[in-house]
């Protein structure tokens, strides 16, 4: 199948092709975990997310820096009040945006060529990637909206992560590179440019170390051929019991002892 921007996002290209979104639904990622159920459920077409405030916020300032705002504009009426103004939340998706262009640097790095597609194959899966800003021969760059840079996240048994490790950036970013690498032959250094949701949004460039990269793929790799095994039917996905598709699709087989709930932390 080939790729490109009116198709990328279809159930056919999501059948065929592993991304780093559908790897974060199978797998999780210290921020949130997977559920393989639900990922199949979105696979098949049985179950969609809901769409939060704050990815719609994220969407909006993406939109921008790709060109596609108008179109983001007319596809979600509900960012606009009943006046047709906009809600504050975009008003400070807005106010983000313009921090953004202040900077002379966050621009550069986001001046390259815009949602470049790109395929690939990791541990046996074919894989697409789709780059917010691509300077060929030099650098790969993904633009985040964050809530803060500096904020440190809890995870058991490592402590205090950045934000970067907590939501898997580094599993996508190092997917990127590696489909870059086997399509041109260049390992290219990877950026964040990361703007703030804080009341005065903060830019910053950020770039991740290669030994962390190496990392994030090896455990890529280490997980999809279960994933692969899921998707050709040959292996039976694992609910979470946690997400909102499990809560949507649960039923109560009997009754349960109270010290058999199994606790959230």
């Amino acid at each position: 199948m080939i790729l490109t921007p009116d198709n990328y996002y279809s159930p056919e290209a999501n059948r065929e092709y592993l991304s780093v979104s559908q790897y974060k639904d199978f797998c999780g990622c210290y921020g949130y975990p997977g559920c393989e159920a639900a990922a199949m459920a979105k696979i098949s077409g049985e179950w969609q997310e809901d769409v939060t405030t704050a990815l719609l916020i994220g969407s909006y300032v993406d939109s921008y820096f790709e060109g596609t705002l108008d179109q983001f504009k007319v596809m979600h009426p509900e960012i606009f009040t009943q006046k047709g103004m906009l809600r504050s939340e975009y008003k400070h998706a807005e106010l983000m945006i313009a921090r953004a262009e202040q900077d002379p640097m966050f621009m550069r790095y986001m001046s390259g060529q815009k949602q470049v597609i790109m395929t690939g194959e990791i541990a046996g899966a074919l894989f697409k990637i789709k780059i917010d800003s691509y300077h060929p021969g030099l650098c790969i760059v993904d633009l985040k909206t964050v809530q803060s840079v500096t904020k440190g996240y809890y995870v058991a048994d490592l402590g205090k992560v950045d934000f970067m490790t907590y939501w898997g950036y580094d599993l996508q970013l190092a997917a990127y590179q590696e489909i870059v690498w086997q399509n041109t032959g260049q390992r290219l250094r990877v950026f964040v440019d990361a703007i703030t949701k804080e009341r005065h949004p903060v830019p910053m460039l950020i770039e991740i170390r290669q030994n962390r990269l190496n990392e994030a793929l090896e455990t890529i790799r280490f997980n999809i051929p279960r994933i692969l095994r899921i998707k050709n039917g040959e292996q039976e996905p694992e609910r979470c019991g946690h997400c909102d598709y499990c809560h949507d699709t649960e039923v109560i087989r009997g009754p349960i002892y109270s010290d058999m709930i199994d606790l959230e932390v």
